[in-house]
Formats: structure tokens, sequence, C-alpha cells
């Protein structure tokens, strides 16, 4: 292990030490989904010339138009910037767009196996026997895909099988980008982990990420195993945090607790810290599902059992399957009921539907009988089979107007600023279920909600606040709920 501070005496050569620009080095990423469009667009930002290739087509067509298939804060303005200025370009695959870089990222994805927990290397493979070929002598391979330990090396051996005798490196460099904040995660990092075998490879990542040195951003260089195990430990770990906080708010249900509080209390100890520390309706997105499951199987398979983890799995698939029963608790009954589900994405700031809570919940409430629409201000229904079952609504007014109650499942900036009085008379019913916590209880009953927190008991709310009086429909209600700036319903 050795970690590279802007102190320490390195060996910072490239792998052309004639280069002294790091706009005369060529990096071409493999994949240009969402790791690699991110991280292409950020090295490009670095002042590297950057190609992205992607066998979708579609995807480079559009991406050669300037618009990003993603949504993600502040990457299509960056990536428009890098494009014009002529550091960014994307294409299909070619031979000569892979012989022509000193630097090869592999950044495609490796999901689960399905009916499995083990991750799929399929492509991580095909897209090594698709550059061997073509790898310059000195290349260096970086793996930016999160692979099982063992990965680099097998990496190795399908390279040098296929081309005796070439110099080149394969080194494990994981990312840590967060949707919703991954521009900032890159060009800010925590860390940086860089897994190599030889002094080549290290020389080349020093060149990459010696900005980020001189910014006192600590470089981690240790074995290609190490930085393996290191990107899978972290998610398992921040995933366990997140199914913890669910266990204690369960706990806190049953014994009269406020989980807002005890939360608080256990995130104040330095040694434990806030962050993921909050109750929900489960973790989703592209990474610590499967993430986790690898790393259970990771275990199996080793023959070393990672039976914390193995909980965790469990309680948040738990977790996920519970939320329909706790609307139906506070419904009484689902059947006949109009349900507006506020967010589906499975956390703000990104349109990612994959592994959402919200793909399990509007199914089982379609199933109890219940009208369900949803909003969400960056997530389309098109093709969602989940979400097709519901009528997606327009905007928040338009799915609030008439419902017999709201589940809040993604805590969008738009949800924390409800003019609550103004949502409460335009609905039918007064049963507001919050599974992220956003809103304080007093307010809550204040506008005449019947409040149901997870972690907490139910808020209800005055006998004289449950039935207000309905305003005329379109007319803008003007009152603000708890004296703040809200979000007014019109």
């Amino acid at each position: 292990m050795n970690l590279l501070f802007p102190e320490a005496e390195a060996d910072t050569t490239s792998p052309d030490p004639s280069r002294n620009s790091i706009s005369a080095y060529r990096i071409t990423m493999i994949g240009a989904g969402y790791v690699g469009l991110v991280t292409g667009t950020c090295l490009a930002k670095l002042g590297f010339d950057v190609l992205c290739l992607d066998t979708d087509a579609k995807r480079i067509a559009a991406l050669q138009a300037g618009r990003s298939p993603i949504y993600e804060p502040g990457l299509d303005e960056l990536m428009g910037r890098q494009i014009a200025e002529g550091r960014l370009r994307f294409d299909t695959f070619g031979p000569a767009a892979v012989a022509r870089a000193d630097f090869v990222f592999l950044a495609v994805g490796t999901p689960s196996l399905p009916g499995s927990d083990e991750a799929d290397l399929t492509q991580i493979f095909e897209a090594t026997r698709m550059v061997a070929p073509q790898l310059r002598p000195g290349a260096c391979l970086v793996v930016k895909s999160t692979v099982p330990a063992g990965t680099n090396k097998a990496i190795r051996t399908i390279v040098s099988d296929q081309r005796p005798g070439l110099a080149f490196s394969v080194i494990s460099n994981p990312e840590f980008l967060r949707e919703g904040r991954a521009v900032e995660d890159f060009l800010r990092p925590d860390r940086i982990v860089v897994g190599c075998h030889d002094d080549a490879g290290r020389a080349g990542m020093e060149r990459i990420y010696r900005s980020f040195v001189e910014q006192d951003v600590p470089v981690l260089f240790t074995s290609p195993e190490n930085a393996e195990l290191i990107k899978y430990a972290a998610n398992a770990f921040l995933a366990m945090k997140v199914a913890f906080a669910n266990e204690v708010s369960d706990l806190c249900e049953a014994a009269g607790g406020d989980v807002r509080d005890v939360v608080c209390g256990i995130g104040l100890d330095a040694r434990i810290g806030p962050s993921f520390l909050q109750p929900g309706p489960g973790f989703g997105g592209s990474c610590f599902p499967k993430d986790t499951r690898a790393f259970v199987d990771i275990g199996r398979r080793l023959g070393r059992p990672q039976r914390l983890v193995e909980a965790v799995v469990a309680i948040n698939e738990d977790r996920k399957e519970s939320l329909s029963s706790r609307v139906a608790d506070a419904l009484g009954s689902c059947a006949g009921k109009t349900i507006a589900v506020l967010g589906v994405a499975f956390k703000p700031d990104t349109d990612d539907l994959r592994e959402a809570p919200a793909l399990r919940l509007i199914p089982a409430l379609v199933a109890a009988g219940a009208e369900v629409r949803f909003y969400d201000p960056q997530v389309a229904a098109d093709g969602v089979a989940e979400l097709e079952l519901a009528r997606q609504a327009s905007s928040l007014a338009a799915a609030l107007e008439g419902a017999d109650a709201v589940v809040l499942l993604t805590e969008w900036a738009e949800f924390r600023m409800i003019d609550l009085v103004a949502a409460r008379r335009s609905m039918r019913g007064a049963t507001f279920i919050d599974f992220r916590n956003l809103y304080a209880r007093e307010a809550m009953a204040k506008a005449g909600f019947l409040y149901h927190p997870i972690g907490s008991a139910p808020a209800l709310a005055p006998d004289h606040a449950l039935q207000p009086e309905r305003t005329v429909p379109g007319r803008r209600e003007r009152r603000r709920a708890v004296g703040d700036s809200r979000v007014a319903l019109s």
C-alpha cells in the first residue's frame, strides 16, 4: 500500500516521457453509459483528449449531437463545453480508436447474472478481447467497472494470450460516483484508489491524477485485488448503514421512539457519522443492490460467508416488500382509493429507476385495488411495465388533485417545499405517508393531514382540520404552511 500526497516523492513519468502536456495524452473510453460518460467528460475537462466509444449507435448519435441520454446535474453543460473545445468526441467502435490511445478505460456494465447473485463479467471480457488486438505498446488498460477480485488478473491473461510479448499495464481504478452528484464526485473526490502490478502502470496513473494530488486528494496505490475489494466493501458498508437505520426505525415505531432523534444522536458520534444513516423505503439504484449481492456471492464461492451483508440484502428486500402493507395499514384498505405517489426514481437528481422501491410499491397498490398516479420531475413511464400500471401526472398539483392519499417516496427538492394547506384542500382524503420523513409532524397536523412518517407514531390532525373547506378548482392558494417558502399548487 502506498498513499501518494503532494509532498511524497513519486515517479510521475508518463507512458511516453517525451510528452509534457496533458492534452497530448489520448484516452479512449469503452462504454458511454453512466460511468463512461461522466468519467470521459470529466477527464476531458482536465485537459485530456478523450474519445468515448459505444456499440449503441443511437446513443452515440445523440451524444454527437450534444444530447446526453442520462439526467445528471451539470453533465450536459460540461459535456457541451468539452465537445465545443474539441477535447471530447464520441463514436462507435473502430480499431483505430483503440490504436490511438495511451489509456483505454473499460466502463461497461457488470449486472447480476440472471437468476444469480454473481456479477456478470461478459461485457468486461468481451470489451477486453475487442481492444486487445489494437493496444499500442506501453498502453494502460484501466478498469472502471465494478468487478470481483481476480478480474484484473483475468484481463491480463486475455490480453497476453492475444498479444504475446506486448508491454502493457492493467489498472484497477474503481469509481465512487454518486448518481445526482457524479460530476462533483469526480472533480472533488474524497480519495482515488489505484490497483496496479507494475511501475509503468503506476506512472501512467500518476500522470492522469496529478492535478488531484496537487489539490491534496489522497491517492491510494495498492494491489489490483485490493482495489477491486475496496469498491465492493465500501458499497456494502454504506448499504449496511441504510439497512441499520431502517431496522432502528422499525424498533422506534414499536417502542414509542422517534427515529429522527435516534439517528441524529447516533450520527453525532464521530466514529459513526450521519452520512447514509437515514431510514427510508429501502435502497435501489445500479450499485448497492447488485454489489451487495455480488459481495455475498464472492464470499460464498471463496468459502467465507459474508453473514452481515447477507442480512443487509434480506433487510432491504423485506423493506421494499413491506411498503404496500404500510400504505394499506394507514388507509385501512387500498381498494377503491386514489393514491398519489411522489417520486419514482430511486433517489433525487437522477432519472434512474433500477431497483427503485417504486417498482415494487406501484404494482402492489394496483393489485390491491388502488388507482395510482405518480409524479416525478425526471422520470417517464414509457416502456416501464411497472409504471405503466399507473397514470403519470404532469405536475405535482395534478398528482394531488382529488387523491385519497399521498405516498412520498423520493426526496426531490420540489417535494420538500409543498404548500401543505393548498395540497390538503386539493385532495379528497387526508392521509400523507412520508417514507423520507421530510416534514415536521406539527406542520402536517396543522395543515389537516393524517401524517404517517416512518420510525415514529402517526400525527393526527385536530378534529376541526380534518375536513377543511375546498377551494374553487384552479384558484391559486396563497396561504403558506409553517411560515417558510413552499411550492404553490394551482
